[in-house]
């Protein structure tokens, strides 16, 4: 590269950086981050996504509603031909609400996430469909995550065969049985999205942990979400702040149930004391607006790798 070459592009957008503004950390995010987020993956993410049995998955739907999901498949259905491209290898589930956005030429992001040694790596890009078996992603962006916040499981004996499942439940409130699961969870996963400067639509899709109750639910069924110490990225809160529409999923991880929802959100930078969680920054709002309930949508199983 030569001395007049420019230097490489941010790659934070307009909520991203005004939620690293406030904390005080723009001016670092900006060196940070072309250093660390490449639109390519590296050797060490090409040999990581084989290795996986499932992969979560953001996409945003015809109505500009955000969807995350779980897909599963042998180990090398997430399969890198080339640094730009990581190829999916999944049919079509039209019983998942996350399908309708799962189309040529559209947003999509991806979380490889391994339970069992905490290992998670993210990436978005743009669809590159020619079939119903599956797709490549162009990849845009691409990072690694630390391990925070990941309840270490372990994978039990998957389901038996893929058989007649009951039909999706959709609602628009949470029923006694998604308020349960909401208040049990230590893990689900949001999916987020925003327009990038050319107009295209950039999707995120992250992992949110804690203890069991870390998220709470209220008697008018919005969800408070803490926001822990991360990396500093605020990608899924730099999207809420500039779209705030998101897209959550809660695993049951003992029986293979997904709990789906789609809906808006409130970013809260500055708690006020008797809203505060211990232990979080800030926290964010949930209200669902679309609901969809999957039994049995998974085959694999999990359990907590301590309590075995």
């Amino acid at each position: 590269m030569s001395a007049q070459a420019a230097a490489p592009s941010s790659p934070w957008h307009r909520g991203e950086v005004a939620i690293q503004a406030h904390v005080g950390i723009a001016g670092r995010m900006a060196e940070l981050g072309p250093r660390v987020i490449r639109d390519y993956l590296n050797e060490q993410h090409r040999a990581f996504f084989p290795l996986l049995p499932f992969a979560v998955v953001g996409s945003v739907d015809g109505d500009g509603r955000p969807w995350a999901t779980l897909r599963e498949g042998a180990p090398g259905f997430l399969h890198a031909p080339d640094p730009f491209h990581l190829r999916v290898e999944m049919p079509r589930e039209l019983d998942d609400p996350a399908e309708a956005g799962l189309q040529d030429g559209e947003g999509v992001a991806l979380l490889g996430i391994e339970l069992a040694t905490r290992r998670r790596n993210r990436l978005n890009g743009r669809i590159e469909r020619t079939g119903p078996d599956g797709f490549a992603i162009r990849v845009e962006q691409s990072f690694g995550n630390c391990p925070q916040y990941i309840r270490s499981r372990h994978a039990t004996r998957p389901d038996g065969p893929r058989g007649t499942r009951p039909p999706p439940v959709l609602s628009d409130r949470l029923d006694p049985a998604a308020r349960a699961l909401v208040a049990a969870a230590e893990t689900f996963f949001v999916a987020s999205d925003v327009e990038d400067a050319d107009g295209r639509r950039q999707i995120d899709v992250s992992h949110r942990g804690g203890p069991a109750g870390f998220v709470r639910v209220g008697a008018d069924g919005r969800l408070t979400i803490p926001d822990y110490s991360g990396n500093r990225f605020f990608n899924t809160l730099g999207n809420l702040l500039a779209n705030p529409r998101a897209g959550l999923v809660f695993p049951d991880f003992a029986t293979g149930d997904l709990l789906q929802m789609s809906g808006r959100t409130e970013v809260v930078l500055d708690p006020a004391e008797d809203e505060r969680i211990d232990g979080a920054e800030r926290l964010w709002r949930f209200a669902p607006e679309r609901i969809v309930f999957r039994a049995r949508a998974l085959r694999l199983r999990f359990a907590v790798a301590d309590a075995a």
